[in-house]
């Protein structure tokens, strides 16, 4: 629920102001019609004092309950209904207090001269605040709105991108438990190696689970236990090269981003041959933008990467267009035989920029 604008203290500073400043006028307007000042003093002091609460229950009974558009007859009803009960309360009031036969005007015939004067400007003044409550409530319930509709996005962002990083790690426990379940009859020692790297692969998943974001060097670390592991699962045949520029180190990226496309990589590269494979894996500041680019060799006839990206890197362009509501941030492309993914994410970007790039180079 909005809170009532006088709760506000500047707009009650503005508000008694206002009636401050109305009073001084109508008791100099009083004085003009031959009223004392005594008299026109208390009859400004009282008839605006009323007009004042009248306004505040005006202004307090909008939070409760605020006319749609097609009840701002509302408004003309409470203002025109509230008018006249401020006048009739202020006759009722000021005649047998100000009357006097001795003075130079009579209040009581004064006044039953001005009501109709007085009832229109109580009219106009509280219709002028029932409108600018309106105002205030509508402008308030639109932000609690808009506030709820960008946190209903974010949670369900967030949930999204936890369903995906939730489903990175099954989709590579699956792929090391059916390794693990090869090697063990043949090469238990290589068995037992790879259960323990995997315990420490998934520990240190189970660490990055409220992690967002993480340091390139960090992501690095976590990308070199998990090719360990597949090193064990391939053997000779697989041989990875890191080339990152030390400037990159600082700078964050989201969490496991890299390890599904290199995984990608692993599987069009060595699944279709029985040859060595070099994976490589650089990094390098490219104007506003920390580049990353993963590269494996592969087998035109046999291979078609182009075609069958598969649930990694699908997953990881979901993820960088949720984080950044843009679709150009990862891209594949051919070279020969080798197949090059690429991945930028913006070096200026809050949650990216740790460091001062001048103070990192």
């Amino acid at each position: 629920m909005a809170k009532s604008p006088l709760s506000s203290g500047k707009v009650l500073l503005i508000f008694v102001s206002w009636w401050a400043i109305w009073a001084i006028l109508q008791t100099s307007l009083l004085t003009g019609f031959g009223l004392s000042l005594t008299v026109a003093l208390s009859d400004s002091a009282f008839s605006n004092t009323v007009l004042a609460l009248c306004c505040g229950f005006v202004s307090n009974n909008m939070q409760y309950y605020l006319p749609n558009k097609e009840r701002y007859w509302y408004i003309l009803l409470i203002s025109l209904g509230l008018g006249t009960l401020s006048t009739g309360i202020c006759k009722a009031a000021l005649v047998p207090l100000l009357h006097s036969t001795n003075a130079a005007v009579d209040y009581a015939v004064f006044f039953s001269r001005s009501w109709a004067v007085r009832l229109d400007f109580a009219f106009l003044q509280i219709g002028c605040m029932s409108v600018l409550s309106v105002l205030w409530y509508t402008a308030a319930e639109e932000r609690e709105n808009r506030q709820r509709r960008t946190d209903a996005e974010r949670l369900a962002k967030e949930a999204e991108l936890f369903k995906l990083r939730q489903q990175l790690a099954p989709h590579f426990l699956f792929n090391s438990l059916n390794s693990i379940s090869a090697l063990i009859g043949s090469r238990p020692e290589q068995a037992r190696k790879m259960i323990q790297q995997l315990s420490d692969f998934l520990r240190g998943n189970l660490r990055k689970e409220d992690q967002q974001w993480v340091q390139l060097s960090e992501e690095l670390q976590y990308l070199e236990l998990y090719l360990e592991i597949e090193k064990v699962r391939f053997g000779h045949r697989l041989s990875t090269e890191l080339d990152y520029a030390p400037e990159c180190l600082d700078y964050r990226l989201p969490s496991m981003l890299l390890q599904p496309i290199v995984e990608n990589a692993i599987k069009f590269g060595l699944y279709d041959t029985t040859e060595s494979v070099i994976i490589s894996i650089r990094a390098r500041l490219d104007n506003s933008y920390i580049r990353i680019e993963v590269i494996n060799p592969f087998d035109p006839e046999t291979s078609r990467p182009k075609k069958g990206t598969g649930f990694g890197l699908t997953s990881i362009q979901r993820r960088l267009y949720l984080l950044f509501a843009r679709p150009d941030l990862l891209e594949t492309r051919v070279e020969d035989n080798l197949f090059i993914t690429t991945v930028r994410i913006p070096a200026n970007w809050p949650a990216a920029n740790t460091a001062n790039p001048t103070q990192t180079a």
